[in-house]
């Protein structure tokens, strides 16, 4: 049978993750050097694992209602009036548990894009946000963020047409780490807000804050100037449980209520056992966590910057950094000789349509990332 005839155009404009080969690469590696890995490298607080046992023990393993278990969206609610100001009254804000922050992004782009509509997303970028283009019939439109990565409303403006029908921003982002200022995001909401556009934030490193930037050191949003504002968060980088699939969405109900919608026929629900753990997230600590990744932020910065452009992380726990140019050498290239030293990165071009930088996690053990840093800061001087 020739499947090249059955498989639709859907499925073909789709590349495979650039990650993917990276990870291919490595695996003929022994013990390699990972820094490329994105997600904590510390386990689930026991908290949250004995409620995801004790849920599975006690035979809460069938179907949530689509939009979540009650209990955990009173939760986030509340966890929201406190962070954001919101209400959730399920009237004009609510808020649903999704399968991952993928899954919400997903279905916020079914929910919002027919053919030929445009979405306006950052470059750099997370790999999912173009693959959501071809997958939901809609255009993605670039915002070139370079060099300082920071998607300001004067970047977005030009790019906004009659067809526009969101603007996707992240922060703290992957891949380069960039906080916005809580100006730089009520400017993007005011600039949304007046040509009736929504504003998409994904959040789901608001927990990796390191510099304080509202002056309490919560993650900045746009979700405080703007209720039209689709904010989306989840559990499984501020939590280490990235396998457990739990996001959430929040906003305006009548876009709720069509993602929940779509849900139904979808994912139907998020993994139940995982929500029941994740109720207990709100009673995990996880800012030692949080002060040993700005450690290790400060120990990445020390050891290149003077080697390479990097631009300082604020979030998340990542750092992109720039191949020197005097290098003569792609971001590719340059991780093919990282490779060649038993250290695993990423090439920019996963992340962007440039392929000038790499990213490096520094989701890892100290001496692995010492180990890894020395590595790169000599291949960057040239060695």
């Amino acid at each position: 049978m020739n499947y090249d005839d059955l498989i639709s155009d859907r499925a073909k404009s789709i590349d495979v993750s650039g990650i993917r080969r990276v990870f291919e690469l490595g695996a003929k590696l022994e013990n390699p050097i990972n820094l490329s890995i994105g997600q904590p490298h510390f386990p689930v607080p026991d908290v949250m694992k004995r409620a995801a046992i004790e849920a599975v023990e006690s035979d809460r393993n069938g179907y949530t209602l689509t939009q979540g278990d009650p209990t955990l969206r009173e939760r986030i609610a509340g966890h929201l009036r406190d962070d954001v100001g919101w209400t959730i009254d399920g009237e004009t804000l609510d808020v649903m548990v999704t399968s991952g922050t993928s899954g919400a992004l997903l279905l916020s782009f079914l929910a919002l894009l027919d053919a030929g509509d445009e979405a306006i997303i950052p470059d750099p970028y997370f790999v999912i946000y173009p693959a959501l283009g071809p997958i939901t019939g809609g255009t993605i439109r670039y915002c070139d963020t370079y060099p300082d990565f920071r998607m300001t409303a004067e970047r977005v403006e030009p790019l906004i047409t009659d067809r526009t029908r969101l603007v996707l921003v992240d922060s703290p982002a992957n891949p380069t780490g960039v906080v916005l200022s809580d100006r730089e995001l009520a400017d993007l909401a005011d600039l949304c807000r007046s040509r009736n556009i929504v504003l998409l934030s994904d959040e789901i490193y608001d927990e990796f804050i390191y510099d304080g930037h509202d002056g309490n050191g919560r993650c900045p949003s746009p979700a405080r100037h703007w209720s039209g504002t689709l904010l989306i968060r989840g559990f499984g980088k501020s939590y280490g449980c990235t396998g457990w699939r739990m996001g959430y969405a929040a906003g305006p109900r009548p876009l709720i209520a069509q993602m929940a919608k779509l849900q139904q026929y979808t994912f139907v629900c998020a993994p139940s056992m995982a929500q029941h753990g994740c109720l207990a997230a709100f009673e995990a600590d996880i800012s030692g966590h949080v002060e040993d990744y700005r450690r290790k932020r400060d120990l990445v910065y020390e050891k290149l910057a003077d080697v390479a452009t990097v631009t300082r992380p604020s979030g998340a726990f990542y750092a992109f950094v720039e191949v020197p140019p005097k290098l003569g050498l792609t971001g590719m290239e340059f991780v093919e000789r990282a490779l060649e030293r038993n250290v695993l990165i990423i090439p920019g071009s996963v992340f962007s349509q440039r392929d000038t930088h790499f990213r490096l996690s520094y989701a890892v053990d100290d001496a692995r990332l010492v180990e890894g840093l020395e590595i790169l800061r000599e291949l960057l001087a040239g060695g």
